[in-house]
C-alpha cells in the first residue's frame, strides 16, 4: 500500500469508517470515491484481511438492484457459467482490456468534443446545448400536433409517415 491510499476499515456491526475523514461512511460513499479515482483499501477490523473486493462487488450489487442495470441477466448467467472453467482467467483479461479500452476510447471522445467546443466539460455544454433545442422541438411538434388535429376536423386521413415532399404535394392538392 503507498502512502496516498485511503483506509477503510469494516467493523463487525458492518459499518465502514473512513480513517482519513474520521466518520462512518455508506457504499454510495465507496461509489463517489471510486467516480472520482480515489484509491482506497478497505479492511476487515477484526481479521485485517483486505476485503476490498468485496465490498466493490457490494457497490455493483446496490448499482444494479436499481433502476438500470449494466449487467443483463444472461450476461450474469454467462460469467457464472465461466468460474472454475479453463477459461477463467482468459475471461476475466478480455473483460479488464475491454473496460479499459472502452475507458480509453470515452475519454478520447470526451477530448475531441471538449477541443471541439472549447470547454472543460464537453458532456454538461451538450446537455446545454440540447437544453436550447427543447424549445424548438415543443413549438415543433405543437404545431405538427395541431396540423393534425386539423386534419382530422377537416375529414382528412393524417399521414405522419412520408416526406416533406409529400407533404407538400399533398397541401397542393387540398389547396384545389
Amino acid at each position: 500500500m503507498s502512502d496516498n491510499t485511503r483506509i477503510i476499515k469494516k467493523y463487525p456491526n458492518r459499518r465502514l469508517y473512513d480513517t482519513e475523514v474520521s466518520r462512518y461512511i455508506t457504499l454510495e460513499n465507496i461509489r463517489q470515491l471510486v467516480i472520482r479515482g480515489e484509491h482506497f483499501t478497505v479492511i476487515d477490523k477484526r481479521s485485517g484481511d483486505d476485503i476490498t473486493r468485496s465490498i466493490l462487488l457490494q457497490v455493483i450489487s446496490e448499482q444494479e438492484e436499481g433502476g438500470d442495470p449494466i449487467f443483463r441477466t444472461e450476461v450474469l448467467r454467462n460469467i457464472i457459467r465461466f468460474y472454475g472453467d479453463s477459461m477463467q482467467s482468459t475471461v476475466s483479461s478480455y473483460l479488464e482490456l475491454s473496460l479499459e479500452f472502452f475507458s480509453e476510447q470515452q475519454q478520447q471522445f470526451k477530448h475531441r468534443v471538449a477541443r471541439l467546443l472549447d470547454v472543460n466539460n464537453p458532456l454538461a455544454a451538450l446537455r446545454e446545448l440540447s437544453q436550447y433545442q427543447v424549445p424548438i422541438w415543443r413549438t415543433v411538434r405543437r404545431e405538427f400536433l395541431a396540423n393534425l388535429k386539423r386534419k382530422e376536423k377537416d375529414g382528412e386521413q393524417p399521414q405522419v409517415t412520408g416526406t416533406d415532399a409529400d407533404n407538400s404535394d399533398q397541401e397542393k392538392q387540398s389547396d384545389r
